[in-house]
């Protein structure tokens, strides 16, 4: 099981923090913005002398309420094509679990988030990334290369729309590129949109169960995480029109018993949260990510593209290893006595060696704090005995 790139300096961090350091944490999607109040309320008032559990697929209710929220985003499923999870990291286990047997194979766009590798190896699925290139915005590859790359065990495809790490927001152009292989090969698309309220410069996402002719083939993984702001509620859901899926992805949520049940209540009570509420945070996620990645571009060596949705930008340094540099940030390094936690690029790969200079940062941080830790970012650049010389040039395409 690797570790996971986005905790695993952990230690390092409260280190730091025990020195007396401030502790900028851009390593991690935990954002800063309020939960909705009518979730917090939901827990506050719970009149129940027990808390039971619920089916295993979800109390009805929510269920229902969830497709009801589809449905006003233009997604038509009723709530017995909805499975909630213990968070989307169940969804995705239980959809793996559920479509492919030991040693199939799944084709990801990498970078990805760290976390498929370990959701792959609890289900015994063989993880076979596809390069996307900073250089070229991380865009998807063209569709000659998922064709060399089919073979009698591949049964699937995993992509994360908008992205994590990069914040890619895929065009309809590419949706369509990738359900032209999917119907080529009778292969399931699973698509974890997770970050769907969270497009930016005008742009609209579009959900794979809004493909034509992919009824069967379609499965997307959603969260209250960041939606709402509720990390720590541990609320997905699994959604699909694939009647065999849900059934045997229900075997497995028995087999659990069923999802919490205060997550619930909260997820619930969160459907009711006003549309206001999504305009003020995305209006505040488009301005943090333009401070932070034109800061990022500015400081001399460092590349990082436009990301189009989300709240992640993967930056690349001009450093020898961005592993060695975010430990040594964290341990040796402070300006105005603060230090910047990242999470290093090579664990969002599979391919060995890639991301060896690349780093992830989540822009869930207000403004302030975004600021500094350019400014601290700027001066340990300076000062790292590892920096390379590199020029900035023409390697990749800003916004592509």
């Amino acid at each position: 099981m690797p570790e996971s790139p986005i905790r695993k300096l952990v230690p390092y961090a409260e280190k730091a923090i025990d020195q007396g350091k401030e502790v900028i944490q851009l390593n991690i999607g935990q954002p800063d913005i309020k939960t909705p109040e009518v979730a917090i309320e939901a827990i506050k008032s719970i009149d129940r002398e027990v808390i039971e559990y619920s089916h295993s697929a979800g109390f009805e209710s929510y269920r229902k309420g969830l497709a009801e929220y589809y449905g006003k985003n233009g997604i038509n499923v009723n709530h017995q094509q909805i499975l909630v999870t213990n968070g989307g990291s169940e969804a995705i286990t239980f959809a793996m679990m559920s479509c492919f047997n030991p040693e199939d194979e799944i084709i990801v766009p990498e970078p990805f988030y760290a976390n498929y590798n370990g959701f792959a190896l609890q289900a015994q699925v063989v993880l076979r990334p596809i390069t996307t290139f900073i250089a070229e915005g991380y865009k998807l590859p063209p569709v000659e290369r998922f064709r060399e790359m089919i073979t009698p065990r591949t049964r699937g495809i995993l992509i994360c729309n908008p992205g994590n790490p990069t914040g890619y927001l895929y065009t309809p152009e590419e949706l369509e590129t990738l359900k032209q292989i999917v119907l080529e090969n009778d292969l399931f698309l699973i698509a974890d949109e997770v970050y769907r309220e969270f497009s930016y410069d005008g742009r609209e996402h579009k959900s794979i169960l809004n493909l034509e002719f992919l009824e069967n083939n379609a499965i997307v993984v959603d969260s209250v995480s960041k939606r709402y702001s509720m990390c720590g509620a541990r609320i997905g859901a699994l959604i699909t029109r694939n009647e065999d899926v849900i059934k045997t992805a229900l075997k497995f949520a028995q087999a659990r018993l069923s999802p919490p049940t205060l997550g619930q209540i909260a997820g619930e009570a969160a459907l009711q949260t006003p549309d206001s509420y999504f305009k003020e945070v995305g209006d505040e996620y488009v301005e943090r990510r333009n401070i932070l990645v034109n800061g990022l571009n500015a400081i001399d060596g460092v590349v990082c593209p436009m990301p189009g949705g989300a709240f992640y930008a993967m930056a690349e340094l001009p450093v020898d290893s961005s592993e060695d540099f975010c430990m040594w940030i964290l341990e040796q390094f402070s300006y105005k006595n603060a230090t910047v936690m990242m999470a290093p690029g090579e664990g969002f790969y599979a391919t060995k060696d890639l991301g060896k200079r690349e780093v992830r940062l989540a822009y869930v941080l207000e403004i302030p704090k975004l600021k500094l830790a350019l400014e601290v970012l700027e001066k340990a650049l300076e000062a790292y005995p590892g920096r390379l010389d590199v020029e900035f040039s023409d390697r990749f395409v800003q916004g592509a």
